[in-house]
């Protein structure tokens, strides 16, 4: 995975690092206090950044929330384009590469979304790495997903990280650690992004 990030500076953005930090902690059960320093430094010592206060299980989820900002409308426009819950595709991205559209993981997966190469062609996705095709593309494979398994999100989740062979094979998510893993993970961010798509509502 590349270390390029859509997020700028951590100094410019005090006061919505910290805030996206508390949320996050909130809402996964991370614990708070854990490697976060509020007390004041030394006046001879120059002031730590944040990125060497965060908790280093911590920073990550932070720089994804902050960056799915910036891919908030593309989102949407999937999301409506093929009638799926934008909370879950943003989850699903959250899970997949913490908003970094250059990941790339030790099998080949790329971008956003995680497509694999063959995938992707399957699914008409040109350029892994552009965030447009690679959210439309990863968008369209979940829905097929949710068509195939009469629209249960956890059985879709399952075959979008196991494949549906697995998921019928074992009629039901398959016994892999790391696939029910993914599925804890993505509800778990699922809870944040609908929790904000609520809060705009109200």
């Amino acid at each position: 995975m590349k270390e390029n990030s859509p997020i700028g500076t951590p100094k410019k953005n005090l006061a919505s690092w910290i805030t996206t930090a508390i949320m996050v902690v909130l809402v996964l059960g991370l614990p708070l206090y854990e490697g976060l320093t509020f007390a004041k430094p030394e006046p001879e010592e120059p002031v730590p950044s944040q990125t060497e206060t965060m908790p280093e299980k911590i920073l990550p989820l932070v720089q994804g929330m902050e960056a799915e900002r910036l891919y908030h409308s593309i989102i949407i426009e999937a999301a409506n384009r093929y009638q799926v819950d934008p909370a879950i595709v943003k989850a699903i991205i959250m899970a997949e590469s913490s908003y970094n559209p250059n990941a790339v993981s030790k099998k080949g997966a790329k971008g956003l979304m995680q497509l694999m190469p063959k995938t992707a062609a399957e699914l008409g996705v040109k350029d892994s790495f552009n965030p447009v095709d690679n959210i439309n593309g990863g968008v369209g494979g979940n829905k097929k997903m949710l068509n195939q398994f009469n629209g249960d999100v956890k059985l879709a989740l399952a075959a979008y990280n196991a494949g549906s062979r697995k998921v019928k094979k074992y009629q039901g998510i398959p016994p892999f650690k790391a696939t029910r893993y993914y599925i804890k993970k993505v509800f778990k961010y699922y809870q944040y992004y609908k929790k904000q798509v609520d809060i705009k509502r109200a």
